[in-house]
């Protein structure tokens, strides 16, 4: 076999060497290429993520001054309107022992009572405002120390139970005051409408789901009163909540149940 001339095979030397240089040039190129989109990549990543600590600052920033208002509105309801409620409620006291008609002893009587409900519901939106009492841990206790002030003065003896209750998990502001307004519509209509001498308070955690329960042992609601403005209401805000409201009839008596993911 004839071998090819020197000048022929240098030339196949020199394109091979082309050719393998061209290769090395493409793949350092694309190496080259995909660590710069890599880093790119990483740049906008990195640049993304200060700009989502930048959004979470803020948020956080806007969060503290809507809790240092609540804190200032309910400093000054606690300090005005509590002062001027104790003031109405003392003057009215003061007028109750001097006048002796009996005409103006129920007027007197009917101001007594207006300021009181005035100062429980004062004591119920300071509670609201207070940012400290987003846990279930302050819902439970206001719930109970609630009922029973309701209760002290009626013939319903009140149980209550815990079981399982993590006291700090955090709740909001909204659902907090959403389950004591369910409460606070079931304790009514309890004292209301049942004829009941016992109601129970059972609160319990399972995980992340809190059940609420509210039990009497009176006489259960109508069946044409199972659709009223109360248990649509109780439903309407646990709906609101992504909730559970159940109503179980007693044997005798009734069981409200709040389910609710914390």
């Amino acid at each position: 076999m004839k071998q090819l001339p020197d000048t022929i095979r240098l030339t196949y030397i020199i394109a091979a060497i082309l050719l393998i240089a061209f290769v090395v040039f493409i793949v350092l190129m694309v190496i080259l290429y995909n660590k710069r989109q890599i880093f790119f990549i990483q740049q906008q990543r990195l640049r993304d993520m200060e700009h989502q600590n930048e959004l979470l600052q803020k948020e956080l920033e806007k969060q503290k001054s809507i809790e240092k208002e609540r804190e200032r509105i309910s400093h000054d309801m606690h300090d005005d309107l509590g002062a001027g409620i104790s003031a109405i409620k003392l003057q009215a006291e003061f007028l109750r022992q001097r006048v002796r008609n009996e005409e103006f002893q129920a007027d007197i009587d009917e101001l007594l009572k207006t300021s009181e409900e005035m100062n429980i519901s004062m004591r119920e939106m300071l509670w609201s405002l207070n940012s400290g009492n987003d846990t279930l841990g302050g819902f439970i206790d206001y719930a109970i120390l609630y009922t029973g002030s309701f209760l002290k003065k009626t013939t319903i003896l009140l149980h209550s139970e815990c079981e399982g209750i993590a006291v700090e998990t955090p709740i909001s502001t909204e659902l907090r005051r959403n389950l004591f307004l369910c409460l606070k519509e079931a304790v009514n209509n309890v004292y209301k409408h049942s004829g009941a001498d016992c109601l129970n308070l059972s609160f319990s955690q399972e995980k992340n789901n809190f059940i609420m329960k509210i039990t009497d042992n009176g006489t259960g609601i109508p069946e044409n009163l199972l659709e009223g403005n109360g248990l649509r209401n109780m439903r309407r805000r646990m709906t609101e909540q992504k909730g559970e409201f159940r109503y179980l009839p007693g044997s005798p008596g009734t069981c409200l149940l709040f389910k609710i993911t914390v």
